[in-house]
């Protein structure tokens, strides 16, 4: 193994929690496979993970939102895609006027809607609800392993 070789490469994406006056989070459904996610994607070569967020909202959505603080940062590797370190920022209040003006990429998002906090689990992928749903309880950037925080002091094991 070479030098560089022990250095970890991961993939890197992020994405925007957006949320309604009511709390509720604004999801999209991909076309391409199951469950809905919040809006977001990989970043690209040379491109900062918050450029990537507002990048990927203006592809997936049609529109320009507003992008504020980093919310959480996973560490979240995958078995069958390596390492991957996930951001999640903070959006502005989103309303139905809002979801009225989408002009939705219907090659990537067949559909948005707001989820009651509450119903994450049973339309995401588990280690994204996880994510998500910590985002909604931070006001201040945190960092998160696998979509949970990491204890003060411990070690981290992986976990599939």
């Amino acid at each position: 193994m070479t030098e560089a070789e022990k250095f970890a490469s991961p993939r890197v994406a992020a994405g925007v929690l957006f949320r309604d006056d009511d709390g509720r989070v604004l999801l999209v459904k991909p076309s391409y496979k199951d469950g809905w996610e919040i809006p977001g994607g990989y970043v690209e070569t040379g491109e900062s993970p918050r450029a990537a967020a507002i990048r990927e909202v203006r592809e997936e959505l049609g529109i320009e939102l507003g992008v504020t603080d980093l919310s959480v940062t996973d560490w979240a590797p995958h078995p069958d895609e390596g390492d991957k370190i996930l951001f999640i920022f903070h959006g502005r209040t989103v309303d139905q006027r809002d979801l009225d003006r989408f002009e939705l990429d219907h090659t990537e998002v067949i559909d948005a809607k707001f989820f009651p906090v509450e119903e994450l689990a049973s339309v995401m992928p588990d280690r994204l609800a996880r994510r998500v749903v910590e985002a909604t309880r931070q006001r201040a950037a945190t960092y998160l392993e696998h979509g949970s925080p990491v204890p003060a002091s411990v070690e981290t094991q992986p976990r599939g």
